[in-house]
């Protein structure tokens, strides 16, 4: 996390409201001082629904006082208060520089990599302890068609029949539910229509297919010998 924040351009640090000063926030704050030099940091107190404008204002100023902060944001992410002025304020530290990517490209991962981590996301939410740990999700084709819209195909892999039946659930519902989470958020995420169909697959040993790790740019080591 520290590289991390030794490389950007601004440091924004998030703490929530209603927790404080915590042991972890004072680590945090005793390391800023090397690490934020030459750089604005930024802090945003989240959940301020939970607590009253007093303690709130009694956090910042304590917060304040333990570092100089450049800017303080108050904002709630679940209810949007306070969120754009703090986007804004982002922006607006950002220094210019050329595209990192192309100007249509979304995101820095390819579209059906995202889709398929965006439905065993769902998976996931949907399953918990339930979700067997070796399952996977590839996105095996992606139509665009002439009216806008994008028809996605996914394979659900699992390593054993009982585990198709997990993830299948009673009567189908599972799968249905999962399939309906998961296309909102793809239809969020591209601002289109999207038709998503999805199969469950039995196949056993796929952890252990190179092909698997070379589609998500990865190296694999057989350790068979």
């Amino acid at each position: 996390a520290w590289g991390g924040a030794a490389d950007a351009d601004v440091v924004v640090l998030l703490i929530e409201a209603h927790r404080g000063v915590t042991a972890g926030v004072k680590r945090i704050l005793d390391g800023l001082g090397q690490m934020a030099v030459g750089r604005k940091v930024a802090l945003a107190i989240n959940k301020i629904d939970k607590v009253k404008a007093e303690t709130l204002l009694a956090l910042s100023q304590e917060m304040n006082k333990r570092f100089a902060f450049a800017e303080t944001f108050m904002i709630s992410a679940e209810k949007g208060h306070g969120v754009d002025d703090l986007r804004q304020w982002l922006a607006g530290e950002m220094p210019e520089g050329p595209w990192l990517y192309p100007e249509d490209q979304i995101a820095d991962l390819p579209l059906y990599m995202i889709a398929a981590e965006i439905t065993r996301e769902k998976l996931t939410l949907r399953l918990h302890q339930e979700l067997p740990y070796q399952l996977t999700v590839e996105t095996e084709n992606w139509e665009e068609r002439k009216d806008g819209s994008a028809r996605i195909d996914q394979l659900i892999y699992v390593a054993r029949d009982g585990h198709k039946g997990i993830v299948l659930g009673r009567k189908g519902e599972t799968i249905k539910a999962v399939s309906q989470a998961a296309r909102a958020e793809l239809e969020e995420f591209l601002d289109r229509k999207v038709h998503l169909f999805l199969q469950v697959k039995v196949r056993p040993g796929w952890l252990e297919e190179a092909e698997r790790y070379s589609e998500m740019g990865l190296d694999f080591k057989d350790s068979g010998g």
